[in-house]
């Protein structure tokens, strides 16, 4: 119990120097807190908002996730030329001159916060916030993030939905062209192959088929014309006359009218059969015979039918001459038919390689038809989904919080900051109290001359202080505590009028003690 009743007279006897580290460090920290620059924080929401018309009656054509989007809108606003020109257009710092551009655009990028908020089944949000000095300076310049934030998603969906539209239309146009092209193609192509085009083909290959029925049957005519002016020509020269018919007055022998008829039936079956025919060979066998039969009947009365057998001999040639010329115009219809079955098998044989091409260049039109429908189907989206963005009836970013011009500052919590400088102030002070108290050696109380002399006093006398004593004492510690609690703030207001702004100095002091924090944590 005596222990701590002369701890506490010892605490008391000591209390101005208590009371003087309190009021210091106190002091220190209501003048750092004053010195402190004001932080004044505005804030808005914003949310991405679905598309106003159903997406299964017409789409957007800038189909964009939100939180990409708001990705994409947030690297646009932090750009180096937006931060700098905001910056310098509302004077957001006090020492811009000072500044160098990219301490400005650093600042500014610690100044600004952007927090997105998005989920399964849930609104895509954005908050973004900014501090400034100033509480209209923060609202102006989160108006102004606003505005650069609603232009730059403006101008993304329209971009976006007009680069699709021009896109579309500029792949219509060339696949137009090169329908058109194709076609052209396959039109001189046709006209220019239209005698061996498969659509004709059978027409060709039946008109070859009468063609060539038409030459058989002038060879077959030829063929006979031939047998018959043989048989004219061996019948004068057996008979003397110029046709079985004539009007000579000669009578006709059996033998030579037989001859006339074997004739006649051999020409008409070389008609149908050839020479190497077994009855044609017979029938040629008896004609020989006949003939020679007859010229050995005859008694060389030739110059008694003199006159008869000039008649005959001109009768002869007519008919000769009127078969030649059947023969003739036969032969020249038949080197006609001729040309025409070459000039068609010619068309016949080149029909299946035009028929390749003509189906390679067809099936190339088709698929040119096939993305050509496909681009205007896709155009016509297009032009939906652009009239859409016209409209703003798509997916938009919308604002939930306007930004607002805050009444108090967010930072620095003054009172705070005091409270830990008063706790500060008391525990330096005791602790002051102790290490004063520790290396205080003086002999103050009997149990001191027992633990140091090893003496046991009869009795303690204390020393009585005289009335002056005791009055100067009390009164240089109280000079004391005064010229501490009276020079310590004018020295500090000296400091801060003729020497260095104290809120500056606390900026940089905070600056250094944040590197210095930085650093040992990197170090880690």
């Amino acid at each position: 119990m005596d222990e701590i009743r002369f701890y506490i007279s010892v605490f008391f006897r000591r209390f101005h120097w208590f009371l003087l580290v309190v009021f210091l460090v106190s002091f220190g920290a209501v003048v750092y807190s004053l010195g402190l620059t004001p932080t004044y924080i505005s804030r808005m929401q914003l949310v991405v908002e679905s598309p106003q018309i159903p997406e299964e009656l017409a789409a957007s054509t800038a189909q964009t996730p939100a939180l990409e989007q708001l990705e994409i809108i947030e690297q646009r606003l932090l750009t180096r030329d937006n931060l700098l020109g905001i910056a310098r257009e509302f004077n957001v710092f006090p020492s811009m001159e000072e500044m160098s551009p990219d301490t400005i655009v650093g600042t500014m990028r610690e100044s600004t916060s952007i927090r997105t908020v998005s989920g399964r089944d849930r609104a895509t949000l954005m908050t973004v916030s900014f501090e400034a000095g100033q509480a209209l300076t923060a609202a102006a310049v989160l108006n102004e993030y606003l505005n650069i934030i609603q232009e730059s998603d403006t101008e993304i969906r329209r971009g976006r939905a007009g680069g699709t539209l021009e896109f579309f239309r500029e792949e219509v146009k060339r696949l137009g062209e090169e329908i058109d092209e194709q076609s052209a193609e396959v039109l001189a192509f046709k006209q220019s192959n239209r005698d061996a085009l498969p659509e004709s083909l059978e027409f060709r290959m039946s008109q070859r088929s009468e063609l060539q029925e038409d030459l058989l049957q002038y060879q077959r005519e030829i063929k006979r014309l031939e047998n018959q002016r043989e048989g004219l020509i061996q019948l004068f020269e057996a008979t003397g006359l110029a046709s079985p018919n004539s009007s000579n007055g000669i009578r006709l022998s059996t033998d030579e009218q037989l001859l006339l008829d074997l004739e006649s039936e051999l020409n008409s079956l070389l008609v149908t059969l050839s020479d190497e025919n077994p009855k044609v060979k017979l029938l040629r066998a008896r004609i020989e015979g006949l003939e020679a039969r007859i010229a050995q009947s005859s008694d060389g009365g030739s110059e008694a039918s003199g006159g008869p057998k000039t008649q005959a001999q001109a009768t002869l040639d007519i008919q000769l001459a009127e078969i030649d010329s059947e023969i003739q115009i036969l032969e020249s219809q038949i080197e006609e038919l001729e040309n025409q079955i070459d000039l068609l098998t010619e068309t016949i044989q080149r029909t299946p390689e035009v028929s390749i091409t003509v189906d390679e260049m067809e099936r190339a039109q088709e698929v040119l038809s096939d993305q050509y429908n496909a681009a205007e189907e896709r155009l016509a989206r297009a032009l939906t989904g652009d009239l859409i963005e016209a409209r703003s009836s798509g997916q938009r970013i919308s604002v939930i919080e306007q930004p607002n011009v805050p009444d108090f500052p967010a930072r620095p919590n003054r009172g705070k900051i005091a409270m830990i400088g008063v706790i500060l102030g008391i525990a330096a002070g005791g602790g002051l109290i102790v290490v004063m108290e520790l290396l205080n050696t003086s002999l103050r109380r009997p149990e001191d001359l027992v633990t140091h002399l090893n003496v046991t006093p009869f009795g303690t006398i204390p020393y009585m202080r005289t009335r002056w004593e005791a009055a100067w004492q009390r009164t240089v510690k109280v000079a004391s505590v005064m010229v501490v609690i009276a020079g310590v703030p004018a020295a500090i207001y000296a400091v801060h009028l003729y020497y260095f702004p104290i809120d500056v100095m606390a900026v940089k002091v905070m600056g250094k003690l944040e590197d210095v924090v930085s650093s040992v944590t990197r170090e880690q």
